[in-house]
């Protein structure tokens, strides 16, 4: 094994994880968003983001084929490269991992039967995810160890991959949402932020001065605060005094 064999090898397995655990990030995201758990009380639910799984899969798809495609080509001229320390080490680990996962998988089906938890729509399609890409990875590179893929499964392969990182980055930005709905969801966040803040300041005027300050810009007088205003709108945001200790904060938001 020479420099290049060793580096080629390694990125492609590098590629490969990435690639694997972005794709069940965002899978798992979109099932967390499109079968939300039951049963767990009030709580805000902030926006999901998938940019960095999606970015993630983009860029290091075609680095995967590309590092796969050279390791093919000087394999298909020297096969004894292909029994090289490097590559098996790293085929057997990936396949000892593989392996696991759909242990583990199993498993914890298994467990939630018999422990009598609730299985649900979103519980189970993770669990066939983590079957699914696992179980996919094992049939490939056990293929690979026999020696029975040839030019035209491997394209098949490539295919496939393909068409399912394509069709769950789409399925993602259907159920989240575009680029441009998930920038409407930061600005929501950052205005929810900024009402924690004005409404701590606005405690701390009454905790010292025993009454609500009648506007915004009273507060300055405590330690000097400056109220923020919304980033996306240039607005100032909308305080209310309703009583005597009651006050309303709103602002414009998106979602």
């Amino acid at each position: 094994t020479n420099a290049k064999d060793f580096f080629i090898n390694l990125g492609a397995i590098v590629a490969l994880y990435s690639l694997i655990y972005s794709l069940v990030s965002l899978l798992f995201t979109v099932i967390d968003k499109a079968f939300p758990p039951i049963a767990m009380g009030y709580y805000y639910n902030s926006s999901t983001s998938i940019s960095w799984p999606v970015a993630t899969l983009v860029i290091f798809f075609p680095i995967f084929i590309l590092l796969m495609w050279l390791l093919e080509k000087e394999y298909a001229v020297e096969p004894e490269r292909q029994s090289a320390g490097i590559h098996k080490w790293l085929t057997y680990i990936t396949l000892f991992i593989s392996g696991l996962v759909m242990a583990g998988d199993l498993i914890t089906v298994l467990y939630y039967f018999i422990d009598g938890q609730n299985l649900t729509a979103g519980f189970l399609l993770k669990v066939l995810v983590l079957l699914i890409i696992a179980g996919s990875v094992f049939t490939y590179y056990i293929s690979d160890v026999r020696g029975k893929l040839t030019v035209k499964s491997r394209n098949v392969w490539r295919i496939v991959s393909a068409v399912i990182i394509v069709g769950s980055i789409v399925w993602g930005f259907s159920v989240l949402g575009s680029p441009q709905t998930q920038r409407l969801y930061k600005y929501d966040e950052q205005k929810i932020c900024e009402l924690h803040n004005i409404n701590g300041q606005v405690i701390y005027y009454y905790q010292s001065k025993n009454v609500l300050p009648q506007t915004l810009a009273d507060m300055s007088a405590i330690n000097y605060y400056v109220p923020p205003v919304d980033t996306q709108t240039q607005k100032p945001y909308e305080y209310q005094k309703t009583g005597d200790k009651t006050y309303n904060l709103c602002a414009e938001f998106n979602k």
